[in-house]
């Protein structure tokens, strides 16, 4: 498993599991009783099941929340577990596969690099160069078109349609390209 830097509060697992045909109410019932022992783990935050559509899929989706990636980490490496996933092997089709997620990770995880994030230390330099001048530009775009629809001059008004606009063009056009552009840096 690769997991997030363990001072990082917060961390996501997602689980896949597709079940056989004719098993899945073995596998409900198994997921009856992995589900209480794991929210009685430390850090334990919030569980989550999405079941197939029957018919069309045989995948099962757990999402599991932690308070940290040491308690995430701690649950996923635990025997408790480990007996889980032993039991659960003849009802599915291909083995235990997941991905942890962490705070600003889903911008830097790859699709074709499994789990694997870069150190934080250069997430943040390239979230930083990304945001500062994308902030500066936005500002001087926006700003002075708020000032032409007659709205005042003030940093409420200002900051929440500029700190939107950044997250939207972080989140849907920068971030997607940027990563991309500097994969090598990043994740060597």
């Amino acid at each position: 498993m690769s997991a997030p830097d363990s001072k990082f509060e917060g961390a996501t697992v997602v689980i896949n599991h597709r079940v056989k045909h004719g098993r899945e109410a073995d596998y409900n019932a198994w997921l009856d009783r992995v589900g209480p022992v794991s929210r009685s783990a430390p850090g334990h935050l919030d569980l989550h099941v999405i079941r197939p559509v029957k018919g069309l899929t045989s995948t099962f989706t757990i999402v599991i929340r932690f308070d940290t990636a040491d308690n995430l980490r701690n649950w996923m490496t635990s025997s408790a577990r480990s007996k889980f996933i032993e039991e659960a092997h003849p009802l599915l089709l291909e083995g235990d596969t997941y991905t942890v997620r962490s705070g600003l990770d889903f911008w830097f995880n790859q699709p074709d690099s499994g789990a694997k994030v870069p150190v934080r230390w250069k997430q943040l330099l390239v979230t930083w160069s990304a945001i500062y001048p994308l902030g500066l530009l936005v500002s001087l775009a926006v700003i002075p078109l708020l000032r032409a629809l007659g709205l005042p001059d003030s940093r409420v008004v200002n900051t929440l349609p500029v700190s939107g606009l950044v997250v939207v063009l972080m989140v849907y056009v920068v971030m997607p390209r940027y990563t991309k552009l500097v994969r090598r840096w990043l994740y060597a």
